[in-house]
């Protein structure tokens, strides 16, 4: 369907994250016509489907009533699918709050006829984790200026790339005995990732669900220890023993988590709280509403390997990070390692081989000293070498590519990765591609590490892995040219 003028526009915050970055596309499908609000176009342009006409940008902060008066103005609907999960933040649920109440308060000005929600199962009343009250929290204050709210509320999601399925998928695979805490004989109803965009779809063109609040789960209920057993049979892995023990807190989970798996401990933290609390749907007015037959366990599970497997994960838990602006390099001491070497392989091939660095294939050289160099950045509370990467061959502005973040890309000309590992100062590694100078045929290719220290302790770490650096850079440039150079003669 084309959209034309009068066609229904709709407002989506989280475009960049997890499920607002699947939910775009599908509703441009659908014909829609939707407006995006988020802090960096550029990362958003990204997405191949973002390109289309039927998308508008509305670049700024959602906290910024001037910036959702314009996000808003001529919209049916509003999608609000903005959460913290950091519990870094001491005050995280009251900014949840007054964020959530200020958009309702637009949306209510700008007479956006519903807003649709995404929040978390869980038993009502006292006992829920910080987190899932902090859901509460949101709906109430969504629902405070009067404009019909659709609460969407799911337990664990699981797809490719979610930050519950990652969880779940390196804990089963690293430990075959788990020590954990008495949660994993809670009791959940996970739901997958496509049977979630499905309700989100459905309750926009379903009138009777505007003002509900609607539990969305799969078919089955069960145990975190027995979901844990499956994730061992989808990876076709023996099973796991499970030893539940009643000291380890959800803070100490957490850690163990950030340890094991690529999610930050701040982020873990959350979500161990979470998993006391049973999610379970209370109600079956939602298959009353919207008829649908949702995966099993294992369907989804498999679906999610499948897509990773492939390389074919649209969004991971990781796109939400904070994209920075290009740093400014004017001013104090900045630190560079500069490298450049000639190759007869295309600019393309080339690119290629930079654009793959990283994830399974690696840094090209000592990769053992990059190992360990994850290790201690997880051990010192930053994300390691563990994330990976979305995709082993593409990248896109606002990637995560284990400890860096893509934060410039110029196909095939130039990419910029900047550190996100525990850093004394401000790291970033920039290639650029040009034609050789000498007119041969032929590519230069140009690496240039930077370092801003942050006082004396920045400087002292820059010069105590100088050394290092004609190790791990130099390989790096010779094992990019012989992958360019055996891509390229591959295809001739």
């Amino acid at each position: 369907m084309t959209p034309t003028p009068e066609t229904p526009i709709i407002l989506i915050t989280g475009s960049t994250g997890y499920i607002g970055g699947r939910l775009a596309p599908r509703l441009v499908e659908r014909g829609y016509r939707i407006r995006c609000l988020v802090r960096s176009e550029a990362k958003l342009r990204a997405r191949p489907w973002a390109q289309s006409p039927s998308v508008e940008v509305v670049t700024g902060d959602i906290g910024d009533p001037a910036v959702l008066a314009r996000a808003m103005q001529g919209c049916t609907a509003a999608y609000y699918l903005v959460h913290s999960m950091e519990a870094s933040t001491p005050d995280y649920r009251a900014h949840d709050r007054v964020l959530a109440e200020s958009f309702g308060r637009a949306a209510k000005d700008a007479s956006v006829g519903r807003i649709i929600y995404l929040g978390g199962l869980g038993e009502t009343g006292e006992g829920l984790s910080q987190h899932l009250a902090s859901r509460r929290e949101v709906e109430k204050a969504l629902r405070a200026a009067g404009v019909p709210v659709t609460v969407l509320r799911a337990a664990m999601i699981i797809g490719s790339g979610s930050a519950s399925f990652e969880i779940l998928r390196y804990l089963v695979e690293r430990l075959p005995i788990m020590i954990t805490p008495r949660w994993v004989s809670t009791e959940s109803q996970p739901i997958a990732v496509r049977d979630v965009l499905h309700y989100l779809i459905t309750a926009l063109e379903t009138p009777a669900t505007a003002g509900k609040t609607l539990d969305i789960g799969g078919p089955e209920v069960k145990s975190y220890a027995d979901i844990m057993r499956d994730m061992a049979a989808a990876l076709h892995l023996r099973r796991r023993v499970v030893i539940p023990v009643p000291v380890l807190t959800p803070r100490l989970s957490s850690l163990w988590i950030h340890v094991v798996t690529p999610l930050h401990a701040s982020i873990a933290r959350p979500l161990a709280e979470g998993l006391r609390n049973r999610v379970v749907c209370r109600s079956e007015e939602t298959h009353a509403l919207m008829p649908h037959r949702c995966l099993t366990i294992r369907e989804a599970m498999d679906a999610a390997l499948a897509k990773a497997k492939s390389g074919e994960v649209e969004t991971a838990w990781s796109d939400a990070g904070v994209l920075p602006g290009d740093p400014v390099w004017a001013g104090g001491t900045v630190f560079t390692d500069r490298r450049e070497t000639q190759t007869h392989a295309s600019r393309d091939a080339v690119w290629g081989s930079v654009c793959s660095l990283g994830g399974r294939t690696g840094y090209y050289a000592a990769d053992w000293l990059w190992r360990v160099r994850g290790a201690m950045d997880r051990l010192a509370g930053g994300p390691g070498l563990r994330r990976g990467r979305r995709s082993e061959g593409a990248l896109r502005l606002g990637d995560a590519l284990d400890f860096w973040r893509v934060t410039a890309i110029d196909p095939p000309n130039r990419l910029e990765l900047r550190a996100e590992m525990k850093l004394p100062g401000v790291a970033t590694l920039e290639f650029e591609l040009a034609p050789r100078s000498s007119g041969a045929p032929g590519t230069t290719l140009v690496m240039t590490a930077r370092f801003r220290p942050h006082g004396l302790l920045g400087i002292a770490y820059w010069y105590a892995v100088l050394p290092l650096h004609g190790i791990v850079f130099r390989g790096m440039l010779r094992g990019l040219t012989r992958s360019a150079e055996a891509g390229a003669s591959a295809r001739t």
